[in-house]
């Protein structure tokens, strides 16, 4: 798989031409920055899509998740939720009873939920759902703080396939975050309209310090860089300061063998903590379609002791000991293992959990499959120093 999508990326590098001034900074406005354009066109390329957005200014995959929303739906549109509960950090976003100043909630939006159904997605509940007011579909890939599987790209087309054939305007929206670069294909291939994700994640390949990408259709892809820029401004402004362009395109060339390796750390840990008598989520044996591993431990404490291992066998911090805290936007305590070279990056190896039953904790990313190992190594030792494989009768 790595070495497919590696191949897709360097074709369309080659494709493009890009050249050494294309990695040049730009300032200001950033007009005329032929180097952005290029790497627009090459994430359009590789990700299927007829355009792109790919920004420094975006700073998470929220944000450009929310710039899709707000770009794409106004007042008394109807936004359908088609598989289930977005990820927590959307709830604020989304708001459908309006109480957060600035959420698609108080701007009027209507919001509908279609939960999963134990196959994965409930086809025929989104199609009845699917009106003519429907604007947006959300589409989640990953499973979040939930126990669902993460969606395959090809659940994804059927998805869109449900829709379509209710309100072919509707527009299907994909969180593609965790995702990126694990199948031959990605959902603009599938028939979505807009794909988001944050280049501290999969595709910025470890190098990328921030950013995020959207990429789809032409007119919904502007609609929402008018709400990162200004309406008249779009994706025509933007600079790139220092190196990060240089490091948006050489993360994105790294990207494929990045995830590479982080699929075979989470294939490892599966099997590993598997072993040692924990639940995981998917197997070891069961296909991926995004970088999550899901280890349930039982006990806030071990789930502590879980995420301080992985902080030890980090290559920056690895000295300090995470504790839970009230992370804005999630509504229960939240601990997080992630010694990274850039703050926040799930492209390298990190750990975070809600401190809620059934204690489950979400371990995603390395660079690297050794550190993978290493840091699992550490954390199970945690465990077993605590008593807590003890108390599984192992």
């Amino acid at each position: 798989m790595a070495a497919t999508n590696q191949l897709r990326v360097l074709d369309a590098m080659r494709r493009h031409r890009v050249e050494e001034s294309d990695l040049a900074p730009s300032s200001g406005y950033g007009y005329h920055d032929r180097g952005r354009e290029k790497l627009e066109a090459i994430y359009a390329e590789v990700f299927g899509g007829d355009a792109a957005l790919v920004r420094p200014q975006i700073v998470s995959g929220t944000q450009a998740l929310a710039l899709a929303f707000f770009g794409n739906l106004l007042p008394g549109d109807e936004l359908l939720l088609a598989t289930g509960e977005p990820y927590d950090t959307l709830a604020a976003v989304i708001d459908a009873e309006g109480r957060r100043p600035g959420s698609l909630g108080e701007m009027g939006v209507r919001v509908r939920r279609v939960g999963l159904g134990p196959q994965g997605p409930d086809l025929d509940a989104i199609a009845a759902a699917t009106g003519a007011g429907t604007r947006v579909v959300f589409i989640q890939r990953s499973r979040g703080y939930s126990a669902r599987p993460s969606l395959a790209v090809g659940q994804v087309g059927e998805i869109v396939r449900a829709v379509k054939g209710r309100n072919p305007q509707a527009v299907c929206l994909v969180d593609n975050c965790y995702g990126e670069f694990v199948e031959p294909e990605e959902p603009c291939a599938a028939g979505a309209d807009l794909v988001a994700g944050s280049l501290i994640k999969n595709p910025g390949g470890g190098l990328a310090g921030t950013g995020g990408y959207l990429v789809g259709r032409p007119g919904v892809v502007e609609r929402a860089a008018a709400r990162l820029t200004a309406p008249g401004l779009g994706g025509q402004v933007g600079p790139f300061l220092g190196s990060t362009k240089r490091d948006f395109y050489q993360g994105f060339y790294l990207a494929p063998l990045v995830v590479g390796q982080a699929l075979q750390g989470a294939v490892f840990a599966a099997a590993f903590f598997a072993a040692l008598g924990f639940e995981v989520q998917p197997a070891a044996d069961e296909p991926r379609t995004d970088l999550i591993q899901a280890i349930t431990l039982g006990s806030r404490e071990a789930l502590v002791d879980f995420c301080r291992g992985i902080q030890a066998g980090s290559p920056v911090e690895a000295h300090l000991r995470p504790e839970p805290w009230a992370m804005p936007g999630y509504d229960h305590e939240v601990i997080m293992a992630a010694g990274a070279f850039t703050q926040g990056s799930s492209i390298e190896l990190s750990a975070d959990a809600p401190l809620r039953p059934p204690y489950t904790v979400y371990l995603q990313g390395g660079l690297n499959l050794p550190q993978v190992v290493a840091a699992s190594l550490l954390a199970a030792q945690r465990l077993r120093n605590s008593g807590a494989l003890d108390r599984r009768g192992d």
